[in-house]
Formats: structure tokens, sequence, C-alpha cells
């Protein structure tokens, strides 16, 4: 952490001493190289701060006691980027942070790595190259989503269907191709997963028969793309994140498409027993829309839907939630597992939508406005008898633009239990749910 610090100082210091005289601060923390500006080194920061009354899923302990119910404090996210364009073609860019710190987690946590990129304009923008640790994905929108813009209070997870398994939370170190074509824009990448060996979350292992795990074989490559139609303004490819709102100041409509791909990344025991490897496939499509209603007074709507196909090979299912709030279970545990967590991923098929009204720019006069919004997912997987129906109600209130945002969030979630003959159904009336204050400031 100290060199990665004492390296950022350094280019910054250079930089600012190669300068002209007349060089200043601009746009937040930015440095240019150029009298023009169209060289330059920037600076981010962002901390996403949660304060959460859980009401756990039954059979949650702590450490072996038994806690029906959750209040906790947390950093969701804690993120720097340092980004530059060091010449006409070539631009760089670095983010690095932690996630989900709660007091369940390993205490002085290090700050680590989410992307480490070099790329290089081939044509205008029309072709460009590059590689490194990144997270130019595929399959949907929010594969790669933006964390600083958000639409909701925390991200459609249900989109990142690797995250943390084989990826470093949605990044993996490979080659990419990206560009803008009129309308067109488009991404494609190739890359190295990583051994589910060295994951850092509990993965389940090879067991009975019909039911699919990540392989424990060498990862082969993955292929990745998305593309979608732009109809009216156009969002910036600089970086692979996509926002969840542009809070009044675009007016966007985008329907788009994307595959995943990877060969024998997953495998099962057919009834003869015999070991069977079988690709990973997802492909989805989406709409994004994104329009201020009116432009002086900033006053908007956003809207998105997609469907996604996914395809881990039999049975697959991954349940999971965000920053957990239990690490374990007792007898009268549900299929859901400890605290939050609920079925989030499996084969099957998956609708998303979220939807957000703005109300006008200082609704407030100097104390900013709010935007209400819905979000939920309705999933049909293979190995659960009934749909799973995750939603959330909440309400941004919009201090200052991104850069200070208060959300109040409410989610409703399942609870899914195996019955005797091995079938798991919901178990109706048995709902949990969770509230979720969260402080965002970013510069």
């Amino acid at each position: 952490m100290k060199k990665i610090i004492l390296l950022i100082a350094i280019c910054i210091t250079i930089n600012t001493i190669a300068q002209s005289p007349s060089a200043r601060f601009k746009d937040g923390l930015k440095i240019y190289l150029n009298d023009d500006s169209t060289r330059y080194i920037q600076g981010t920061g962002l901390a996403q701060v949660w304060v959460r009354y859980n009401d756990n899923n039954p059979g949650s302990t702590i450490y072996g006691t038994p806690k029906k119910e959750t209040f906790d404090v947390g950093l969701r996210r804690v993120r720097y980027q340092v980004m530059g364009q060091v010449a006409k073609k070539v631009f760089f860019y670095t983010q690095f942070g932690i996630n989900s710190f709660n007091s369940l987690s390993a205490r002085k946590p290090g700050l680590f790595l989410h992307d480490v990129t070099a790329e290089y304009k081939i044509y205008k923008n029309y072709f460009t190259l590059g590689c490194g640790l990144n997270g130019w994905n595929g399959t949907c929108r929010y594969t790669s989503s933006g964390v600083a813009n958000i639409l909701g209070m925390d991200l459609p997870t249900i989109e990142e269907s690797t995250n943390d398994l084989t990826d470093q939370f949605v990044r993996k170190l490979g080659v990419y191709a990206k560009g803008q074509i009129s309308g067109l824009d488009y991404r494609f990448a190739a890359a190295n997963p990583f051994p589910i060996q060295n994951s850092l979350t509990t993965v389940a292992a090879l067991s009975g028969t019909n039911s699919a795990a990540f392989s424990t074989k060498a990862p082969e490559m993955q292929y990745q793309g998305y593309v979608k139609w732009q109809f009216f303004d156009k969002e910036s490819n600089l970086l692979p994140y996509s926002a969840g709102s542009y809070l009044g100041k675009k007016r966007v409509l985008n329907v788009g498409g994307g595959f995943t791909y990877q060969k024998d990344a997953m495998w099962y025991r057919n009834a003869n027993m015999d070991t069977i490897s079988t690709p990973m496939k997802q492909f989805a499509v989406d709409v994004f829309y994104d329009s201020y209603l009116n432009k002086e007074k900033q006053n908007a709507i956003t809207a998105y839907a997609a469907y996604l196909n996914y395809d881990f090979g039999p049975n697959y299912i991954r349940n999971a939630g965000a920053m957990n709030t239990a690490n374990g279970t007792i007898g009268t545990a549900s299929y859901n597992g400890a605290g939050n967590s609920a079925p989030l991923v499996g084969t099957g098929q998956v609708v998303y939508v979220q939807a957000a009204y703005l109300f006008k720019k200082n609704l407030f006069s100097k104390n900013g406005t709010i935007q209400p919004y819905i979000s939920g997912s309705y999933a049909m997987y293979q190995k659960l008898k009934d749909p799973v129906l995750i939603y959330d109600i909440g309400l941004n209130w919009i201090i200052a633009g991104q850069n200070s945002k208060i959300s109040l969030d409410y989610q409703s979630r399942p609870i899914f239990n195996t019955e005797i003959n091995g079938d798991i159904h919901e178990t109706k009336n048995a709902r949990r749910g969770q509230v979720v204050l969260q402080y965002q400031i970013s510069f």
C-alpha cells in the first residue's frame, strides 16, 4: 500500500514540476500536462458507508451465537482512482480500494487493485486496444457498473454473475477492444479467469449428481462482448463502467445485447458418476432510458430492463448476500444460508428492472433534491421449484450531485427450504427484509 501511494505521489510531483507556471487545478483533482489541456492526470475518491438493520435468515448465527436480527455499520466501498491521458493516443487507468468491510471482516483490510490498464487509440474513437486488469465485461450493461453513480442504494449484483469467484470483483487479466461508430458502441474482451481455488469466497464443491459447480481444472480463456445502439446522447466509453443515472444532465436511450463464454468452466457428475465438463454461457439483452423532462429544471426519469439467460451447467445455484450480517447457521437454517443471503445467480432466466423519478434540481434550495426509485429481479432457476423475487424500494437525497448523497433502502428477499423429497420451494409468508441508510461521498 505504501509503495502504491509513493508511486502515485512521485508521478504527480514529476508532472507538476514539468508544467509551465500557468498550470493550475481545475475540474477537480486534475493536473494538466500541456497548455491546451489535452493531456492530464486525474485523481478521484469515493466512500459508501452503510448503517443497516437486517432481519436475519432462520437459523443464522454469529460465531455460534443465534441472531434473529443484526444492526451493523460497514464500509460497502472505498475507492481511489488515478488515470491520465499521457500522450495523444495513450490512456492509463488504475483503481484500488476495499469492498464490504464490516465487524465480521478480517481486521486491518489492505487496499487491493481493482483495475490497472493501459490502452492505445488505433483510429479516432472507432477502435482502441487495451490490456491489463480490467472490467471491460460483456453480457449486459451492469456487468460493469459505475459505483459512483448507482441508481439505487447498491449495484444490481445479479448481473455480476461470477463476482469474486473467477474474477476480482468483476475484473480479470486480459485484453480488450472498444469503440464508438456513430450510434454504435461496442466492447469485446478475452481474459484469463482466476482459478476457482484462489477465490476468497466460499465455493460449492462438486457433489451428488446432475449438479454443476465451478471446475478446479486450469481455466480456459473467457470471451465476452457487449454492443449497444445509442439513439440520443452518447455515453462516454473512456472507462468500462456504466452509469445508473445522469441526474437530469443527459438524454439517453440505449438498446444493447451481450454474451460471456468460457469453455469447460463448469463440471458435474452424471447418473453413472462420470465427471462431465461443460461450458459457462451467458446471453442478455437490455434497454436503458435516462432523460430530463425539463432541461433547465433537470427533473428526470430513469428506467432500465434486462433479460438474462444464464447457463452454468445443470442445477447450478449460488447463494449470496452483500456484506453478510452473519457467518454461521444452526440446524434450523433455511436453504438461503446465513444472514442476508438468498439464491442470487443460477442456471436459468432472469428479468431485472429498475426505475426512478428525479425531482427538479434545488427542490430544497441549497440542500439538493430527491430521487425515489424501485428495482427488482425475478429469476426462474433450474434448481428451484419457485421463482426468486427480490425487490428494493428506496429514496436518494441528492445533496450535491453524486459527490454527497444519502440513500435509504428497503430490500425484501424470499426464504427457501428443502423438502423431504429434495425439492427446494419458497416458504410462503417467511420473507425477510433489511433497511440500509447509506452515505456516499466522492470527489
